[in-house]
């Protein structure tokens, strides 16, 4: 059996606001196939889904979206311009990458896609 990855869900108090700033970053498309309680972004990368909750998990998100860019630093200019915080600039010369927050306050990362692949190999 192998297992692919469907999606990746947010749980979120008011999903239309954050799945359509991560529709903008990710140059996706929002569908709302359940009258604003499960929206869902297509078109990035992977399936993102924003899943209206009474009650998110309090405290820092245990899973968190590593995306990559063709540059780095233009990217995390225009990510934090649209809304999102940094949290941290990390790594050193071999390889960097970049902690922000989205509107909600979950936490990613972003990385040069060079420097990602050659860290892969």
């Amino acid at each position: 059996m192998t297992l692919r990855l469907g999606m990746v869900n947010f749980d979120v108090l008011d999903p239309a606001p954050l799945a359509h700033w991560w529709a903008d970053q990710v140059g996706g498309e929002v569908a709302d196939p359940y009258d604003g309680s499960f929206l869902l972004v297509t078109g990035g990368p992977v399936t993102l889904a924003f899943q209206q909750v009474d009650d998110p998990t309090p405290g820092k998100n245990k899973i968190h979206l590593d995306l990559t860019a063709d540059d780095l630093d233009a990217e995390v200019d225009r990510l934090l311009g649209a809304g999102a915080t940094l949290v941290e600039r990390r790594g050193d010369d071999s390889f960097r990458w970049v902690t922000l927050a989205d509107p909600d306050g979950n936490e990613f990362c972003v990385a040069g896609q060079e420097e990602a692949e050659a860290s892969a190999t």
